[in-house]
C-alpha cells in the first residue's frame, strides 16, 4: 500500500495548553498542523454553553475532504483556518449556568460544527449526551456522527415499508456500518456490498442478509447481476456515497418507489496518495461523468433519489434531538452495538486520514488526547 506519513513529535507545550489541529489551506497531509493555543472559555458565551475536555475524537471521510477545501459547510460556517471534527468524547470542564444536565467531570459525548480534533470543545449542552453504559471514551466518540448520518437516510429522510430491502455500499465503513445495524434493528433486510473479502465477515456479523464483496467479481456487470439476483423485485432504497461511480447503476436497482440516497462522493477523491493531495483530474472527471437524473424520468420510473449532508442539519435541533434520543434507546435496549474503533493519538491524525482514505478499514477511527490516559 501508500506510505503511511508520520507527523513529528509534539512540541513541548505548557501543562494545561488546549492543542488543536488546524489546517490554515487545502491540502495534502501536511496541511494538519498541530497547534497550542489558550484554554477555551465561556466568557461572553451563551449561557447553555459547555466546555468538554476530549478524550477521543472520531475521523470521518468529510474530514479528510475538509482538509481538501471541498467541503461545502466549512466553507460556509468557518473558512480558513479551520479545525475538523464532527463527533467527541470527554469530560465536562465548565458550564454555563444554564446548562443544568451536566455537572463539571461528567462524561459525556457529543457532535460539532467542526471543531472536534482538540483537547477541548465548546458546544450547547443540548449537543451533549451522556457516554452510554458500556462505552468507553473511543468507541462513544465514533459513536454520533455515523449514526445520526445513517439514522437521518432511513428514518427522517425516507419512509420505508415494514418489508424494505435496502442495498448499503461502502458497508465495512463507519456509516455503512451503522446503517447495517439500523436495518436489522428495523426488521429491514440489508446487503451489503464492500471492496475486499476481509471485510465480509465484519458485516455478516453486524446483521446483514448478504454481503457482496465486489473484489471478487471480473466485470461491473456481474457484480450488478448479483446484487439484483439477491433482490429480484428492486431494492426499497440503496445508500451509496459513492457518487458516479455507482449512481446510475444503484438508481437502476430500485424497485417502483424506491428511493436512491446518496450522501457523497468518495469515488471521485483520492485513495491512500503518498501526499494524501487532491486529485483534480480525477475530481474533475468525476463530475464530467456524474449522472444527472432528469426529474420527467423519477416521475415515470416512479422513483426518487435524494441527498443530504449531515453538517446543515444543526439549525434542525428537533432532528437531531430525535435521531439521538432514538438511537441511545437502541444502545440501552442492546439492538445497537459499540463500533469498532481504531485508535490514533491526536498528532498523528495525518495516519488516520491516509487510513480512511485507502478504503481498506473496517469500523470507525478515532483520535486519542493526553485526556484519555
Amino acid at each position: 500500500g501508500s506510505r503511511v506519513p508520520r507527523s513529528p513529535p509534539l512540541p513541548l507545550t505548557l501543562r494545561d495548553a488546549m492543542q488543536k489541529i488546524s489546517i490554515h489551506a487545502p491540502g495534502g497531509y501536511d496541511k494538519l498542523s498541530l497547534e497550542t493555543c489558550p484554554d477555551l472559555s465561556l466568557a461572553g458565551e451563551p449561557d447553555d454553553a459547555v466546555v468538554v475536555d476530549v478524550e477521543a475524537s472520531g475521523v470521518n471521510y468529510a474530514d479528510c475532504c475538509v482538509r481538501w477545501g471541498v467541503y461545502e459547510s466549512a466553507k460556509q460556517y468557518v473558512g480558513w483556518p479551520i479545525t475538523p471534527g464532527f463527533e467527541f468524547a470527554g469530560r465536562v470542564r465548565d458550564r454555563g449556568p444554564a446548562a443544568t444536565r451536566f455537572a463539571v467531570g461528567d462524561r459525556v459525548m457529543g457532535v460539532t460544527r467542526f471543531g472536534a480534533y482538540a483537547t477541548q470543545v465548546r458546544v450547547p449542552a443540548k449537543h451533549l449526551y451522556a457516554l452510554p453504559q458500556g462505552f468507553d471514551a473511543q468507541q462513544a466518540a465514533g459513536f454520533p456522527a455515523v449514526f445520526m448520518t445513517a439514522y437521518h437516510a432511513l428514518f427522517q429522510l425516507v419512509r420505508l415499508p415494514d418489508d424494505a430491502t435496502i442495498l448499503v455500499h461502502s458497508a465495512g465503513g463507519g456509516v455503512g456500518s451503522a446503517l447495517v445495524q439500523l436495518a436489522r434493528a428495523a426488521g429491514f433486510r440489508a446487503v451489503g456490498v464492500v471492496g475486499a473479502a476481509h471485510k465480509v465477515a465484519y458485516v455478516e456479523a453486524l446483521g446483514a442478509h448478504a454481503v457482496v464483496d465486489k473484489s471478487a467479481f471480473a466485470s461491473k456487470r456481474s457484480l450488478w447481476e448479483a446484487i439484483g439476483a439477491l433482490c429480484p423485485r428492486g431494492y426499497d432504497a440503496v445508500l451509496d456515497a459513492n457518487g458516479p461511480a455507482t449512481l446510475r447503476e444503484s438508481y437502476a436497482a430500485l424497485r417502483p418507489t424506491g428511493k436512491l440516497v446518496a450522501y457523497g462522493a468518495h469515488g471521485m477523491l483520492p485513495r491512500g496518495g503518498a501526499s494524501g493531495r487532491l486529485d483534480y483530474l480525477k475530481a474533475a472527471w468525476g463530475l464530467v461523468t456524474m449522472p444527472r437524473f432528469d426529474p420527467m424520468r423519477l416521475v415515470g420510473d416512479n422513483k426518487s433519489v435524494v441527498g443530504f449532508n449531515l453538517s446543515f442539519l444543526f439549525e434542525r435541533d428537533d432532528l437531531i434531538g430525535e435521531g439521538m434520543e432514538r438511537l441511545l434507546a437502541l444502545v440501552r435496549d442492546g439492538k445497537l452495538a459499540a463500533p469498532a474503533v481504531r485508535a490514533f493519538p491526536l498528532e498523528r491524525a495525518a495516519e488516520a486520514h491516509a487510513c480512511i482514505e485507502s478504503g481498506r478499514t473496517t469500523g470507525k477511527l478515532v483520535l486519542v488526547t493526553g485526556a484519555a490516559a
